[in-house]
């Protein structure tokens, strides 16, 4: 990324300036590392300050319901993609989950799989491709992803258990929710469902309200509403 290799074009530079001082090699090297590591971060915040203000432009825009125009907002944002990591993933991320959400399924596909693992409903979200297309055993791969990567999130370890279940893999489906359980730390929720699991039962995904409502796997009613409330940006990208 251009932050990192300018910061250490920068320091390195400073280290040398400082090694050929009186401070000698071990002050060099010390200079280095601090002169690095403080252009990096102011690098990193100014970078970060521009892409915020955008982001925030796209929730307004999502928000009065022109996800086209948030679309366009959010591609102005890879201009700064080559300054820092991850950033690329994360906005493809959100295009992504924005055409899923308005069920423009093959564009929004094409957007998830290049993806940031962090963006846990955009993983879910390209799982649930997966499963539709009848790649169990990507969806599989996808879904051990994210779990890796957001193990605290039971709606996400309740919706793999859930594609396991749909594809027919009953046992594996337990013992991702018995997981899930463990990894959370528990959750009402997830633990309920484990249940009804167990028994043969079909489990009730609808009370996760429009965290559930937002993978367009609910076969029954109008889900208009919950639909919309999920694309008007209660979910701002990541940025870890």
């Amino acid at each position: 990324m251009y932050n990192i290799l300018i910061s250490f074009a920068i320091g390195l530079i400073a280290g040398t300036l400082a090694a050929l001082s009186p401070l000698g090699l071990w002050g060099g090297f010390f200079v280095f590392v601090l002169v690095t590591v403080a252009a990096i971060f102011f690098a990193t915040r100014i970078v970060m300050k521009r892409v915020t203000a955008i982001m925030d432009v796209v929730q307004k825009d999502l928000q009065a319901n022109h996800p086209e125009k948030a679309i366009k907002v959010l591609e102005t944002a890879l201009v700064y993609a080559p300054w820092q990591v991850y950033l690329k993933g994360q906005i493809r991320s959100q295009i992504g989950m924005i055409h899923f959400l308005r069920r423009d399924f093959s564009t929004a596909f094409e957007f998830l799989k290049e993806g940031f693992i962090r963006n846990w409903p955009a993983m879910g979200m390209l799982a649930v491709t997966y499963m539709k297309k009848n790649k169990s055993s990507l969806m599989i791969d996808t879904f051990e992803k994210a779990v890796s990567a957001n193990k605290k999130e039971p709606m996400l370890w309740n919706l793999y258990a859930y594609c396991l279940e749909e594809t027919g893999q009953h046992g594996k489906a337990i013992e991702v929710m018995e997981k899930g359980l463990k990894k959370t730390g528990g959750n009402d929720i997830l633990n309920a469902n484990l249940v009804l699991l167990r028994e043969g039962k079909k489990m009730k995904m609808k009370e996760w309200g429009e965290l559930w409502y937002q993978f367009h796997l609910e076969k029954t009613g109008n889900l208009v509403k919950e639909q919309t409330r999920a694309m008007q940006g209660r979910r701002k990208i990541p940025m870890r």
